[in-house]
């Protein structure tokens, strides 16, 4: 063997990255699951399981295919490249450019080669070049632009179906005691297991750990629920934990699926006629516009970005986030309970439950951060990062997002089921039964006022600050309300 080519966890696609220039005669090709990765944090169990156990079922592949193959456990994927480069005599070390800048800045200091990562379908530089020339980073501009540089669903040189975002059909609340089809169910085989067992954890059957589950799961998505993704893909509801997702981030994001895929089956289904524009516009968005707009924003902001705290929010990670049942509030208990069971939930909960609370509590972003990071399955750094910091509790000053996504219970209650039967009313703003979310929205924007009154985009919401009447009294009941959460009470 002449090389190493290093395969990171996240890089698990035959096609792409360093394995696109492998040679079974003459490579060498190295895995290493490291005790940073395992054990350096918190790591929710369903995550590890599926990172682990679907490296090392690709490795697998890789041997079966005629590959000669080494996985290592090591402190760290340095120490493990320093004991494969020992045992086999060999000093070069190939890989494709890393997904963080963490892991980019070690490989880069121990000498190793790159060669451009292609696992997204925009390249870093072209990201750089477009934001380099904007005044601000609108997501919606960039998708625009992919469109029509990627030629996906443009006709004649105009967006199909004649307008670029179908956004206002896909807002649609949950349907009353909805089910849906059922999603699919993967089997565990004796890899599956053993990765199980070193981990001390019986895994949900939620999520693939092979290539051909992963193109199972996409199959499914196509066949039974992609028509119906787009109008339901805000709602939320205590009916069916995902609705018509597609589940497909996990595998995009470790590489058994590949963006180019994707889209290429979703819109070979709109193209036959099986599903809507306004599904097959919205998913796409999410594929080539929003999935590469914060891939390259985390390459573009740079690593200090992640320290951002604009609004100097200096509030300990809530009790409620790592212990569903530190909460009365439904839809707290309702999403936590479900990243417990099996490390998932949708965008909406994501962005308008989960970072919504921690930026009207005032949560240190940093805190918050690191939780996302560690419960998710599919949350790898360059996803977090711009998602949390930026996005959810705009923690940047605006430089990703110019309006924060704050919210009270009325956004929740019309989009989801979780109000019935809630101790909390998400109409009132003040008294024992005031939904927090109500009171903490009112007082997020008085404590902000200042920093919200010159924003366009803000300015009237906070001009309706002017119009309650009760303002002392609900700067009182968040008090009440923010010590409750504290204390896990509330």
């Amino acid at each position: 063997m002449k090389r190493i080519i290093y395969i990171p966890f996240d890089h698990l696609n035959q096609k792409y990255g360093a394995l696109k220039i492998a040679n079974p005669k003459e490579d060498l090709i190295v895995f290493v699951e490291s005790a940073r990765m395992t054990t350096g944090r918190d790591w929710h169990k369903e995550r590890l399981f599926f990172l682990i156990a679907s490296a090392r079922h690709f490795a697998k592949s890789l041997e079966d295919a005629g590959f000669t193959v080494e996985y290592v456990k090591a402190e760290t994927t340095i120490d493990g490249l320093k004991t494969i480069q020992a045992k086999h005599k060999i000093t070069e070390v190939i890989c494709a450019e890393p997904s963080s800048h963490r892991q980019f800045a070690a490989l880069k200091e121990f000498r190793a080669t790159f060669i451009a990562n292609d696992f997204f379908l925009t390249p870093r530089p072209l990201f750089e070049d477009w934001a380099g020339s904007q005044k601000s980073f609108l997501m919606e501009n960039f998708y625009r632009l992919q469109r029509s540089r990627l030629n996906i669903l443009i006709e004649k040189g105009k967006p199909t179906g004649g307008a670029w975002n179908f956004d206002k059909e896909n807002r649609l609340p949950p349907p009353k005691k909805y089910e849906g089809p059922a999603y699919l169910e993967h089997k565990r085989d004796q890899i599956d297991l053993e990765v199980a067992t070193e981990l001390g954890y019986t895994p949900t059957t939620t999520w693939a750990t092979t290539r051909a589950g992963a193109l199972a799961q996409l199959k499914n998505f196509i066949d039974n629920h992609f028509a119906e993704f787009g109008p339901l893909e805000d709602a939320m509801t205590t009916d069916n934990w995902a609705l018509h997702h597609s589940l497909l981030s996990p595998y995009l994001n470790n590489g058994l699926l590949h963006a180019e895929e994707v889209i290429a089956a979703a819109v070979k289904a709109f193209d036959a006629g099986k599903v809507p524009i306004e599904s097959c516009e919205g998913f796409v968005r999410q594929i080539i516009g929003w999935r590469e707009y914060v891939n390259g924003m985390y390459w573009f902001l740079a690593p200090d970005y992640r320290e951002n705290n604009q609004l100097k929010a200096t509030r300990k990670l809530l009790p409620l986030f790592t212990d569903s049942s530190k909460t009365k509030m439904n839809c707290m208990k309702e999403t936590v309970s479900d990243i417990e069971e099996r490390a998932w939930v949708h965008h909406i909960p994501r962005l308008m439950l989960l970072s919504n609370l921690a930026l009207i509590t005032g949560t240190n972003p940093q805190e918050f951060l690191d939780w996302m990071r560690e419960v998710f399955i599919d949350a790898s750094e360059w996803v977090m990062v711009p998602n949390v910091i930026g996005m959810g509790v705009h923690a940047d000053g605006g430089a990703m997002m110019t309006k924060p996504y704050a919210a009270g219970g009325a956004y929740i209650s019309r989009m989801s089921n979780y109000c019935k039967g809630c101790e909390y009313n998400p109409k009132l703003r003040i008294g024992e039964s005031a939904c927090p979310f109500t009171t903490l929205y009112w007082d997020f924007l008085d404590r902000h006022r200042e920093t919200f009154v010159k924003n366009h985009r803000m300015s009237q919401q906070v001009f309706g600050l002017n119009r309650l009447s009760d303002l002392p009294e609900l700067k009182l009941r968040a008090q009440e309300v923010l010590k409750g959460l504290d204390k896990g009470t509330i």
